[in-house]
């Protein structure tokens, strides 16, 4: 049997918590498994390397921040395996390019094109305990150091699981689970036992943090099975169910499975569109050349003046490069003006139960009236309906959500670590 275990950086925040973690790694090769340990930085490691760096350059070359930021889950995975090296076992670590993730070449967010994990299956037929750098690889074609984007060491260990035909990924964190709401917000929130892929997906790309979205994209494509668990406590934590397009939702499927809710958007309005064929069209196409994923999109009807305005959400790191693009092709497509809103958040139900209640919406909307909570924009999927909001009505509107459809549980929830930085 082969485990991939991924350690978040809550984990391993000091010398205690990597001695634990070491034991816990121990009693799982102990128990014989092969294993495969996937690890973040310490605690606000990166974020501390992010502050410095702004402090030397505020505008760092993507490659150079590459190269600094991987150091925190190289200094992780060196202090574990010293701690496991203490417990009588053998462990052995490697950074992303050691293990063989080999990554397209964009700097802070690269893509993991494959794995040739040769270096791993080598130490684990020797018996070692294999820890590897989480949330970074070698561009296949500079040979560069390159990072995965933020939270992907949940990706790293999928991959890693993937490649290794490994029967399970354990992703552990400060938290005893997937919950139905973060609970640092809702304390009254559950833990999900079991969760389908379809919704864990949607989960993670509205907000939730427990899961780096392309770790669940990447779970689902390859049929890696992946349980949450907490590093601080036994319990078994929330499985991860592989699921396809072709199983449909069980007949006691629950109406909603969880509330998300994300304030890292913003809205941009692009006003005095003129109201024709094709200028949508202009206008997204600035924005794709540009390389920004965009959300949420929302046009007004034609006014007298035979006009409209166009709305659309996008990351608030991305905000700067959107204004400017835009306002380079003004005068092309015709606009009148554009502005950004950063003071945005978004809030979403998700659950495979929603495909045939029909009054999830209405109940939804409900319960924001009755917090007392504007909805600015609303986007629908067949699982998945969200809204964006003012963010300072992000918190009540998840826990007036959480309270309407019955999510709410008899004690509080847990929170074992981490700052939320």
């Amino acid at each position: 049997m082969r485990v991939v275990q991924k350690f978040g950086g809550s984990s391993v925040a000091d010398a205690a918590s990597i001695r634990r973690v070491a034991r816990r790694i121990v009693d799982t090769q102990a128990a014989g498994a092969g294993v495969v340990v996937v690890v973040s930085a310490m605690g606000d490691t990166t974020d501390d390397l992010l502050d410095l760096a702004k402090q030397v350059s505020p505008n760092p070359p993507p490659r150079e921040l590459d190269m600094l930021l991987t150091a925190g889950e190289r200094m992780s995975a060196a202090l574990l395996a010293m701690a496991i090296n203490d417990l009588g076992a053998k462990a052995r670590s490697f950074t992303g390019s050691q293990a063989g993730v080999i990554t397209t070449s964009a700097h802070g967010d690269a893509r993991i094109i494959d794995i040739t994990p040769g270096r791993i299956e080598s130490a684990l037929n020797k018996g070692d305990i294999v820890i590897v750098a989480g949330f970074q690889g070698v561009s296949q074609d500079t040979k560069d150091v390159t990072t995965l984007g933020r939270g992907a060491s949940d990706t790293t260990a999928v991959a890693l699981a993937s490649a290794l035909g490994a029967d399970l990924c354990e992703i552990y964190t400060d938290v005893d689970g997937v919950f139905t709401a973060d609970p640092r917000i809702v304390p009254a929130a559950r833990q999900i036992p079991e969760i389908s892929t379809d919704e864990m997906l949607e989960l993670a790309a509205n907000g939730a943090k427990i899961l780096h979205l392309r770790c669940v994209e990447y779970a689902r494509r390859e049929n890696v099975p992946v349980r949450v668990r907490s590093s601080f406590s036994d319990k078994p934590g929330t499985l991860v169910k592989v699921t396809t397009n072709e199983e449909g939702p069980s007949m006691e499927a629950a109406l909603i499975t969880g509330v998300a809710h994300d304030r890292s958007e913003a809205k941009i309005t692009v006003a005095g569109v003129p109201d024709k064929i094709g200028e949508a069209a202009r206008i997204f196409g600035v924005i794709a050349e540009a390389d920004i994923n965009i959300d949420m999109i929302v046009q007004n009807v034609s006014v007298a003046d035979a006009t409209t305005a166009i709305s659309f959400t996008l990351p608030q790191d991305d905000v700067p490069k959107a204004l400017a693009a835009l306002e380079a092709a003004r005068e092309e497509i015709g606009f009148a003006d554009v502005t950004a809103d950063e003071t945005v958040g978004k809030v979403a139900i998700v659950g495979v139960g929603m495909r045939t209640n029909p009054g999830v919406t209405a109940k939804f909307f409900e319960a924001l009236a009755k917090a007392g909570v504007n909805i600015q924009m609303i986007s629908t999927s067949e699982i998945r309906l969200s809204v964006v909001v003012d963010a300072d009505d992000v918190d009540k509107a998840v826990r007036a959500t959480h309270t309407a459809f019955g999510l709410d549980s008899d004690t509080d929830a847990v929170v074992y670590g981490g700052t939320g930085r």
